[in-house]
């Protein structure tokens, strides 16, 4: 018996001393002076609203009581992240009225893209795509250092609106972009190889981290595209069908198959190359956030987490196949519509039919700061330290 308990102690002995050092390893906060943002409408503060239309009542009404650039009825993921770090709301990069960017810059903007796209903005496209926000970071952290250079030599005085240089190597990246990649990819499904696009989606998407990666970055937090499939604007019930949908095309959530597949091949890619770059980068902190399953966490547990049926769509008009946005009017069928708002958006998932209202951003930002759906799993005030 002795001989036995030796050998366990001497088999457990290695895995306890790895359980220590982990607790230890853990308990160190990381130091995030700044947050630097890249991403689509899911995290943009306001980018799309100064350089085009501003947002319009009803959006923005549950926090900010008023449009703020955001496309939901109050925050974004982003937002809870930057308060969960300590930081105030980030600024939209070009957003030039009353904003400071001590603690970092978000360069995400609605209907953004990892590729180029064809279509104009008026097509639904951007010019603000994943390549031309890096480049607006690279102005950005360029421009930085000039200023505080003048300001040393008492030419100017910045430092209460920007990082500082040093700042820059010790930020958190976090990125949030790509769904709208598959949406295009998903339209033209029957006339591209959406493989050959999807695995040409992830390369571009490596080279910008890449180029991130040599401008300093170190910290990434990067998140997976959602359940496309899931989006109620997309489902069969908001859409005039004329057969109904043969088996195998809807899952147990009415959520689209097809689509959802995309989105999963998407993220096996992303995450492969993620695992790539820590190696090629083992100076650099990569973590990879399963959104994806989080957000169907919470889209299979809606009734259950205190929502509606996950295909409720809080604002807008979608009937029959007729599709009025939050906030429009149209006259449908000899009748005035006005796609207003729900009378409670927080027992919603979906704020407009594509994105989430604040209570779903909130429900699901809870499961992911702590690390629950990372890789590795740490959560976002350890993800300096993955490695």
């Amino acid at each position: 018996m002795g001989f036995l308990v030796q050998f366990v102690v001497f088999m457990l002995f290695p895995w306890f001393l790895s359980v220590r050092a982990e607790e230890n390893y853990s308990s160190q906060h990381c130091d995030f002076p700044a947050i630097f943002n890249f991403g689509d409408s899911n995290s943009d503060t306001g980018c799309m609203a100064a350089a085009f239309y501003p947002e319009v009542l009803p959006y923005g009404e549950t926090f900010f009581h008023e449009p703020v650039g955001r496309a939901s009825d109050g925050r974004l993921i982003i937002d809870f992240i930057a308060q969960h770090l300590g930081f105030p709301f980030l600024s939209a990069y070009i957003n030039s009225i009353g904003t400071s960017y001590r603690h970092g810059a978000n360069f995400a903007a609605g209907s953004s893209t990892i590729r180029r796209q064809k279509r104009t903005v008026f097509e639904g496209g951007t010019p603000f795509t994943f390549e031309i926000q890096v480049a607006q970071f690279n102005q950005f952290k360029a421009r930085t250092r000039k200023f505080f250079n003048q300001d040393a030599q008492g030419k100017n005085s910045f430092r209460g609106h920007f990082p500082r240089p040093e700042d820059f190597a010790k930020a958190i990246y976090t990125f949030d972009i790509g769904q709208n990649d598959i949406a295009a990819a998903i339209n033209k499904v029957d006339t591209e190889d959406s493989h050959a696009v999807i695995s040409d989606i992830v390369d571009y998407f490596e080279n910008q981290v890449q180029t991130l990666l040599g401008l300093g970055a170190r910290t990434f937090w990067i998140h997976n595209t959602g359940p496309i499939g899931c989006l109620p604007v997309a489902m069969p019930v908001h859409n005039a069908m004329n057969t109904t949908p043969g088996a195998g095309y809807l899952d147990q959530n009415g959520c689209i198959n097809y689509q959802n597949d995309m989105a999963r091949e998407f993220n096996k890619k992303l995450k492969n190359t993620v695992v790539k770059l820590r190696v090629q980068f083992p100076d650099a902190s990569l973590i990879y956030v399963d959104m994806f399953s989080a957000k169907y966490e919470l889209i299979s547990n809606a009734n259950k987490e205190g929502f509606v049926d996950p295909s409720g769509i809080c604002c807008g008009y979608h009937q029959d196949g007729y599709h009025l946005y939050c906030g429009n009017k149209a006259i449908i069928n000899g009748k005035e519509i006005f796609a207003d708002t729900c009378d409670d958006p927080s027992k919603y998932i979906s704020w407009d039919g594509v994105h989430y209202t604040e209570a779903a951003n909130h429900w699901i930002a809870n499961r992911i700061l702590n690390g629950s759906f990372s890789d590795p799993p740490l959560s976002i005030a350890h993800s300096c330290r993955a490695q």
